[in-house]
């Protein structure tokens, strides 16, 4: 058996390779060892895929590398998720995302959604073909601080003016912060529909986010 401190290191490391039954297995282990699941989750799980978000940008790491460390943090995430809800950790924020109507692809959103949880973001994730109604309907429904509007396709991205338009009409663009991302996507187009924020990748999303959610925290008057 492993002591806390190698289950720690382990699962840095493992995290960062993608080797995801390994994770899972010092998980296990960190928690057979009466570890706290936060303790696995802030001393080891997030600051590995920060690495990684890291090497990312540095060039030194690309897509497959962190869709692989990805889904070996949403495994341990799995068994962890229920463990952080009992003990009533305290997460960043909510975060709604979807894939907008019209549009099938959801690897780039998974992954920011796997960035975003393991940043400690609660992610409430709709899936692909979102129609603006849903969104509206979701958002009354978790009111949550950020919302995500994804798109792959050129064509599907004025769906992001749609969504924009029914949040307005709705009577919700106030009371959420609003981000849009996907590979055709740029600062400009974000800019233009009337986004709050815009990330070219599932690390620069985290940072991101974190900094619009600062902002509008700190505009909140006490």
């Amino acid at each position: 058996m492993s002591t806390p401190e190698e289950i720690l290191q382990g699962l840095y490391d493992e995290t960062l390779v993608g080797n995801a039954p390994r994770v899972l297995e010092l998980t296990e282990e960190g928690l057979m060892l009466d570890m706290e699941p936060q303790t696995l989750l802030f001393d080891a799980l997030i600051p590995s895929l920060e690495e990684v978000g890291a090497r990312f940008e540095r060039g030194d790491f690309f897509v497959p590398e962190m869709l692989i460390a990805g889904r070996a943090m949403a495994g341990a995430m799995e068994r962890l998720r229920p463990l952080l809800a009992e003990t009533g950790v305290q997460t960043v924020g909510k975060f709604l995302m979807g894939t907008v109507k019209g549009d099938v692809h959801d690897i780039g959103k998974n992954l920011v959604n796997i960035m975003l949880e393991g940043a400690g973001f609660e992610v409430i994730d709709l899936g692909v073909q979102v129609a603006p109604e849903k969104f509206v309907a979701a958002i009354e429904e978790h009111q949550p601080d950020i919302v995500g509007f994804s798109a792959f396709l050129t064509t599907t991205m004025p769906m992001f003016k749609a969504n924009m338009n029914a949040l307005e009409k709705a009577g919700l663009r106030d009371s959420v912060v609003v981000m849009v991302g996907g590979a055709p996507v740029t600062q400009e187009y974000a800019d233009a529909v009337g986004a709050d924020g815009y990330a070219a990748d599932a690390s620069a999303t985290v940072k991101k986010a974190k900094a619009l959610l600062h902002e509008k925290r700190s505009k909140v008057p006490a």
